[in-house]
């Protein structure tokens, strides 16, 4: 059977192609399943306590934490469109100055939204005065899809997502460079049941699949290929395969 060149470059270069990109899938799954357990050891180790001292984000992330202070409730900022088994509400951030100095965000929890109007925002408790906190420290507040800009948190309450530097920017407070997705229960009428972070392995596997998957058809199309062109090749000799087995037969010495 007469091999054709460029098409058997073609497909060794889609099988080359999807082969490696079906590892690199299966590597990024490992990288998160590890981030996973690491994530896991983290939020169950002893809580770090939060001073003035910055604490740059990737040495803090999804560690628990403990931070004692007041809360800020003149500068709250209410995050919309966060929903809870399927009831639109908000995610409640506020600054809280810590004791030893500095200031930094917390996620206090989910408050739900008055279905009639928008801005009228439901009751619920701030402690006064100096408490203790604990909490997951990370990168920021659960973000929501937002077209254009949010808005400035120094001069509107209500808005989409928040980042740490530009409020920090905006209102001139010495944020720690982390939100703190809060724990502990105050009895403030805040719901705290947060969802795990989602890292994707699931999907990074899919695709893995999908791109192996698409390796072993680039094969057997190209075999199917080859049988089909090696036929063609001995119809237009005229030859047909039984033919050509019949003549190939009668030339074979007899033992």
């Amino acid at each position: 059977m007469k091999i054709r060149l460029i098409p058997t470059l073609l497909i060794l270069i889609v099988v080359a192609v999807t082969v490696k990109l079906g590892f690199w899938q299966r590597d990024r799954a490992h990288q998160k399943e590890a981030l996973q357990a690491q994530i896991a050891q983290f939020e169950n180790a002893p809580a770090q306590s939060i001073g003035a001292a910055p604490i740059a984000l990737k040495d803090i992330e999804f560690h628990r934490v403990r931070a004692v202070g007041e809360f800020m409730p003149q500068q709250v900022v209410y995050l919309d469109n966060r929903p809870y088994n399927d009831q639109p509400g908000f995610y409640v951030v506020m600054p809280f100055k810590l004791r030893d100095g500095g200031v930094v965000l917390v996620n206090r929890g989910w408050l739900p939204r008055n279905m009639n109007e928008r801005t009228a925002i439901a009751p619920y408790d701030t402690p006064s005065g100096e408490v203790e906190i604990e909490g997951i420290a990370r990168a920021d507040a659960p973000r929501a899809y937002e077209l254009g800009e949010g808005g400035s948190a120094a001069h509107q309450a209500i808005r989409q997502n928040l980042d740490v530097a530009p409020y920090a920017a905006e209102t001139g407070l010495p944020l720690q460079p982390f939100v703190i997705q809060q724990i502990s229960d105050d009895g403030d009428k805040l719901v705290r049941d947060w969802p795990s972070p989602a890292t994707g392995v699931e999907r990074n596997y899919g695709y893995m699949f999908q791109w192996w998957g698409m390796a072993v058809a680039a094969v057997v199309f190209g075999l199917y290929a080859a049988r089909r062109s090696a036929k063609n090749a001995q119809l237009a000799d005229g030859k047909s395969p039984a033919h050509a087995d019949a003549a190939n037969n009668r030339q074979a010495p007899h033992a």
